[in-house]
């Protein structure tokens, strides 16, 4: 079996270790190393840093387009075409591109990441004919969360269907949009809604997203979507705990600029909670998406009150040099860590 040279450096030091503590002999040692090999390159990372960079080339590649003069006319002549048209088209391509993803799948499944890349050329159309489906029906009213819940539903059918994590994360990202859209349009685009500013009701919507993920995950027509939903709905919650801690439940920036930061410290306390859960809950159920976000954020709590009470208390020589020390001491705890330096004691 191929590995990664990481790996296989950590595999070699475990493998010193037991025979060490007389739980290996040296035959067994020489057997289990001769059951992996080093990979020399690891070119499926370079296949799919290549990808990334094509689609983010061809992203760079339309801005420099439309800045040219002769295409900007040219697009000019086909500003009459309808939006009816424009989208009719759009979802034709989205729809031939599904088609062909999804065929490459089942003749080409190891080229996992040009399949992936054609999947979301795909959906970046969907929308493109689902935003232009809407102006063609328009009736110039604000509610246009309907199309985004539009997309969640045809992204969620899709994702079904096709079994794709990569649609469904485009649900969820729609799902989030729709969440915070409908919220403006029933408050009228008021900054509270039920007494809500923005971050707090997308805690309240990380925190139901990541209990449904744990619903799914007993559901085996579901379950191939738990981490994704997992992961999305953590990511909803932790980052509006963080945003709330700075922010707190202000609509306004005038308003915030109004108190001193220290009274939002209560804020702090119930995100920084959050975090210690997360990581009680993580190494009690051998949970790492739980306990590696939890460590995460507290971390990055911790820094954000630093900035806020410390920026403009210290001399910023005093406050770089504490800064260095703290980053100093983590790097080399996760150096230690790194190295497997515990087991070598």
């Amino acid at each position: 079996m191929k590995i990664d040279s990481e790996k296989s450096e950590f595999l070699d030091e475990m493998l010193e270790h037991w025979q060490e503590e007389k739980l290996l002999t040296e035959a067994d040692v020489q057997r289990l190393r001769g059951s992996y090999e080093t990979k020399n390159f690891d070119w499926r990372r370079l296949a799919q840093y290549s990808f990334w960079i094509a689609m983010a080339c061809g992203v760079i590649s339309l801005g420099a387009l439309l800045i040219d003069d002769t295409i900007l006319k040219y697009l000019e002549r086909l500003y009459d075409t309808s939006d009816g048209v424009i989208s009719i088209l759009s979802i034709s391509a989205a729809a031939y591109l599904f088609y062909l993803s999804f065929k490459r799948k089942q003749t080409k499944s190891h080229q996992v990441f040009s399949n992936e890349a054609l999947i979301f050329t795909a959906v970046m159309l969907t929308a493109n004919a689902i935003a232009y489906l809407g102006k063609a029906i328009g009736t110039g009213s604000s509610h246009f969360s309907l199309l985004l819940l539009l997309a969640v539903v045809i992204y969620g059918i899709l994702a079904y269907v096709f079994k794709s994590r990569l649609i469904w994360v485009f649900a969820l990202i729609s799902l989030g949009a729709w969440f915070g859209t409908e919220t403006g349009y029933l408050s009228r685009w008021n900054w509270y809604f039920a007494g809500m500013n923005y971050p707090l009701r997308f805690v309240c919507f990380g925190a139901v997203l990541t209990g449904l993920s744990f619903f799914m995950k007993r559901n085996k027509k579901v379950a191939h979507f738990f981490p994704v939903t997992y992961i999305s709905g953590m990511a909803y919650l932790f980052v509006s705990l963080w945003l709330l801690s700075v922010f707190g439940n202000f609509g306004t920036l005038e308003a915030w600029y109004g108190v001193r930061q220290i009274s939002l410290f209560y804020w702090a306390i119930i995100s920084a909670t959050a975090c210690i859960i997360s990581i009680f809950v993580g190494l009690k159920y051998r949970d790492d998406i739980a306990r590696e976000f939890g460590i995460t954020f507290l971390f990055i709590n911790l820094y954000t009150r630093y900035f806020e009470y410390f920026w403009d208390n210290w001399h910023k020589a005093l406050f770089f040099c504490v800064l260095a020390a703290s980053f100093w001491i983590i790097g080399r705890r996760a150096e230690k860590i790194w190295n497997v330096e515990f087991l070598k004691k």
